[in-house]
C-alpha cells in the first residue's frame, strides 16, 4: 500500500474510533482560541486608550497571533485595526493607514458589512486629521457609514466622535459638541470609562474653542471623575494639562502653573516627560 493511502486509512480508522466512542456529544464548535483573541485584544486597546502605547503594540503581536491562528475574519479586521491606531499614534502615519487599509480590504472581501463600515470611518478620520479630506466630506461619509452599523455601539459611538471632529475643524462648535455628546451618552452607559472621558475631553476643547472657559473646565472636572475611575493615569495627566492651557488662555496664571504641576507630576509617576504645553 502506498504511504498517502495507508496515511488516508489510518486517519478514517481514528476518526471512526472516536466517533464511535462513548464521550459525551461535542459542541459545534470550539471558540477556546476565539475567547484568548478576543481578551487579548482588549488588553491592547485597554493599554492603547490609557496612552501605553508600547505595552498595546507589545500585546497585539499575541492578539493577531492568536487571529491568524483561529482564522476568524472579524478578529483579523479588528487586530489590522489596532494595529493601524497604534502605529498612527506613534506617528507612523502611512504604516498606520496601510493597516487600515488592509482591515478593510479584508472586511469587504468576507462580507462583513458592520466591520467594513468601520474601518472606512477609520480611514475617513484619518483622511480629516492628514487633511486629505474636507471636513464637510468626513462628515457626510461618516454619516453614511454609521447606518450600515446596527450591533456595536463602540464603533457608532466612534463615528459621532468623528462626525465631532469634523464639526470642530468646520468651526460648527455647537453641532460638534452635541456629536460627541451622542457618543459621551453610549461609553458612559456601557461603562467604557476611558472613551467618556475623552469624549468629556472633546467637549471641554470645543467648548475652550467657542470661548466658553468655565464650562470647558467644567467638562475637564468630569473628564477627570472618569479618569479616576478607570486608573487612567495618562488620561488624567493629559486632562491637567488642557486644564492648564485653557487657564492660560485666559490670563489665570496661578491656576495654569498649578495645573502644570499637577500634570507633569502625573506624567513623572509614569516615567514619562511632560507633555509641551500647547492653547486648545
Amino acid at each position: 500500500m502506498k504511504p498517502v493511502s495507508l496515511f488516508i486509512v489510518l486517519y478514517f480508522l481514528f476518526i471512526v474510533f472516536c466517533s464511535c466512542s462513548s464521550a459525551p456529544r461535542r459542541p459545534p464548535q470550539i471558540i477556546t482560541t476565539r475567547q484568548m483573541a478576543e481578551e487579548q485584544l482588549l488588553l491592547v486597546n485597554t493599554a492603547a486608550d490609557q496612552g501605553d502605547l508600547e505595552k498595546a503594540r507589545i500585546l497585539l503581536v499575541e492578539a493577531r497571533r492568536l487571529a491568524v491562528s483561529a482564522d476568524d475574519p472579524s478578529l483579523r479586521v479588528r487586530t489590522k485595526l489596532a494595529e493601524g491606531n497604534i502605529l498612527a499614534a506613534l506617528g507612523y502615519g502611512e504604516e498606520g493607514e496601510a493597516a487600515w487599509n488592509e482591515a478593510r480590504t479584508e472586511a469587504e472581501a468576507s462580507a462583513q458589512t458592520e466591520l467594513a463600515a468601520q474601518t472606512r470611518i477609520y480611514l475617513a478620520r484619518n483622511a480629516l486629521i492628514t487633511k486629505k479630506t474636507a471636513p464637510v466630506e468626513v462628515k457626510a461619509s461618516v454619516s453614511r457609514e454609521i447606518t450600515f452599523i446596527k450591533n456595536d455601539r463602540l464603533a457608532i459611538a466612534f463615528g459621532w466622535t468623528v462626525i465631532g471632529l469634523a464639526e470642530k475643524e468646520i468651526g460648527d462648535f455647537s453641532a460638534a459638541e452635541v456629536a460627541f455628546k451622542k457618543a459621551l451618552d453610549i461609553h458612559a452607559k456601557d461603562n467604557y470609562l476611558e472613551q467618556a472621558a475623552y469624549s468629556w475631553y472633546l467637549i471641554a476643547s470645543t467648548r475652550s474653542l467657542s470661548g466658553s472657559h468655565d464650562s470647558a473646565i467644567a467638562a475637564l472636572e468630569t473628564a477627570l471623575e472618569f479618569d479616576r475611575r478607570a486608573e487612567n493615569a495618562f488620561g488624567l495627566a493629559s486632562d491637567w494639562r488642557l486644564i492648564g492651557n485653557i487657564h492660560q488662555k485666559f490670563g489665570r496664571n496661578v491656576e495654569a502653573a498649578a495645573a502644570f504641576a499637577r500634570s507633569d507630576e502625573i506624567f513623572a509617576s509614569l516615567g514619562r516627560e511632560p507633555q509641551i504645553q500647547q492653547s486648545p
